[in-house]
This record gives structure tokens, C-alpha cells and sequence, in this order.
């Protein structure tokens, strides 16, 4: 792709909208099987039995609907290298099957990396909300993006 967004290209406050994503019932169990088998993660009774009120995605599964989210909407546009890992999430409201997801994520910071020179870090902030409004999962990370002198670099 020769049209990516380096780390010169950025600014703070560039925003990028992300979804929506439905939720479907049969995702929900099935991520849950394989990765959070807790009870309201897997049965509707089970769910509305609980303080979360119903089926509800994991925890972690939101945060991978969000990477997906984040995946269709900017990442391969960008000289990205990957993450060093989240700063925070935090998950505000239970994420149930049927729900629709939407959100934004934004750059609000950039600085070059201290230790790898071919690099700089933009630091994005996400949010995600349900089909009310509601949000859902807010998180901060930062993302290593090359610099455009670096592509040039025949090392």
C-alpha cells in the first residue's frame, strides 16, 4: 500500500469513527467458550440472573470488537508496527447480545520514540457506545507508527 499514513501525516485530534458492529447471541457464546466461560457469558438465564441483566459479551471480547472496529476503520491505512500494550479499559456498561456498537477513536498525542529513532507514538484514546448512546468501553494506548524517513531508509 503505498498511500500509508506516517507518522509525519498524523496530528493530535485526527478521529477515525469505528462500527457499527452488531452483537450477536452465537458470538457472545462463542468467544465465551473459548476464552471467559463464566455463566452470564454463556446462558440468557444465566445473564439476566445477574447483575449484568442479560446475555453478555466478555469483557474481552469487547476489547477484541473494538481491535476489529479499529481494524476496518484506520489501521491499514497506517504504518503501524503494533502496540506496547494499553495504558487503560474500562468497561462501563455490560455489552449484551443484540446490541450495536459504534465509536471513535482519536489521536491525542504524538511524540517520536526516545529509543527507536524510525519510530514515532501516537497515543489514541477509543470509545464505544451502544445502539442508546450508552458507552461501553472506553480505553487509551499508545501506537507505533514509522516515520516517513525511516520507509526511505535503505537499511
Amino acid at each position: 500500500m503505498t498511500d500509508r499514513l506516517f507518522f509525519e501525516d498524523l496530528s493530535i485530534e485526527d478521529s477515525f469513527d469505528l462500527g457499527p458492529k452488531s452483537v450477536d447471541r452465537e458470538e457472545v457464546i462463542a468467544f465465551a467458550e473459548d476464552f471467559d466461560p463464566q455463566p452470564f457469558h454463556l446462558d440468557e438465564e444465566a445473564g439476566r440472573a445477574s447483575i449484568l441483566g442479560g446475555l453478555s459479551a466478555s469483557g474481552w471480547h469487547n476489547c477484541a470488537m473494538l481491535m476489529r472496529m479499529m481494524y476496518d476503520s484506520f489501521l491499514p491505512r497506517m504504518a503501524s508496527e503494533g502496540s506496547p500494550g494499553l495504558d487503560f479499559v474500562k468497561w462501563q456498561r455490560p455489552v449484551l447480545a443484540g446490541d450495536t456498537l459504534s465509536g471513535r477513536s482519536q489521536i491525542i498525542e504524538l511524540r517520536p520514540s526516545a529509543s527507536r529513532p524510525q519510530l514515532g507514538i501516537a497515543v489514541f484514546t477509543h470509545t464505544l457506545h451502544n445502539q442508546r448512546g450508552e458507552d461501553v468501553l472506553s480505553s487509551r494506548n499508545p501506537v507505533l507508527i514509522r516515520r516517513r524517513l525511516a520507509a526511505k531508509d535503505p537499511a
